[in-house]
């Protein structure tokens, strides 16, 4: 299983993305707890994407639009630090 560290960008984006909306937090909250068990997980679509802020970071799933920026931690696979969430397409995009 896989420690997940939020980070202060992280944060934010999620806050502005998910307000009020009751079933996109429900499935954040479902990705989340896939990347924890398994970042290969068919279902979550991970993939190596160029980020303008992060760098090569990992793209994972939600939903038709929203994906998860992450990174495994330097020192140690165990931990998958989360450095964004936001839209795959339009003109708010995590990644190019």
């Amino acid at each position: 299983m896989f420690k997940l560290q939020a980070s202060l960008s992280y944060k934010d984006s999620l806050d502005k993305l998910v307000k009020t909306d009751e079933l996109l937090k429900k499935r954040v909250t479902n990705a989340l707890r896939k990347l924890s068990l398994d970042p290969t997980h068919s279902s979550l679509r991970s993939h190596k994407v160029n980020t303008p802020d992060h760098g090569v970071c990992w793209s994972s799933w939600v939903t038709g639009d929203i994906r998860v920026i992450w990174k495994y931690g330097s020192s140690e696979r165990l931990i998958i630090i989360l450095f964004d969430i936001g839209g795959h397409s339009g003109s708010h995009k995590v990644y190019k």
